[in-house]
């Protein structure tokens, strides 16, 4: 599996809708606070746009919504892969990526075998609070050539 190395990450179909047509083949919807269907209606927005534009569509944290919304892949961080039904994700062909902000986090998503690993972060971020701290290109590339072939 290929997947485009240039991965934005959105809070909205409204900014997917913007986005999209400029030719972004990869993205994430990331919403963190939305009752179930405002959940549902972006999804259902996001995978409509996405498919419009040839754009792979990652649904953050909600693999149930994913499942039902017939989603290509969910990304799970560490904290919420524990509770999720890997499973069911497998049997209903969802694709499964994974975050990893440490050295004992790659070795978990490592064990989950996910369809990708997200490394990171690299650089100093101020979106939102880290408590890792950025782990550079070298180290980053390193993870790289250690998780290799998973994207």
């Amino acid at each position: 599996m290929k997947l485009d190395p240039f991965y934005l990450i959105v809070d909205s179909a409204a900014w997917i809708e913007r986005l999209v047509p400029l030719g972004v083949k990869l993205l994430q919807l990331r919403i963190k606070s939305m009752d179930e269907a405002g959940l549902r209606t972006e999804i259902r927005k996001a995978k409509a746009l996405c498919a419009q534009h040839r754009c792979q569509l990652i649904v953050n944290d909600h693999w149930r919504l994913a499942i039902e919304e017939g989603c290509d892949f969910v990304h799970l961080g560490q904290e919420d892969l524990q509770p999720a039904d890997r499973s069911r994700i497998r049997v209903a062909g969802v694709r499964l990526g994974l975050s990893t902000h440490d050295h004992i986090e790659l070795e978990t998503a490592m064990a989950a075998e996910p369809d990708y690993i997200a490394l990171g972060p690299i650089y100093p971020t101020i979106l939102k609070k880290m408590k890792w701290a950025p782990q550079g290109v070298e180290r980053i590339s390193e993870w790289k050539r250690r998780v290799a072939p998973v994207p």
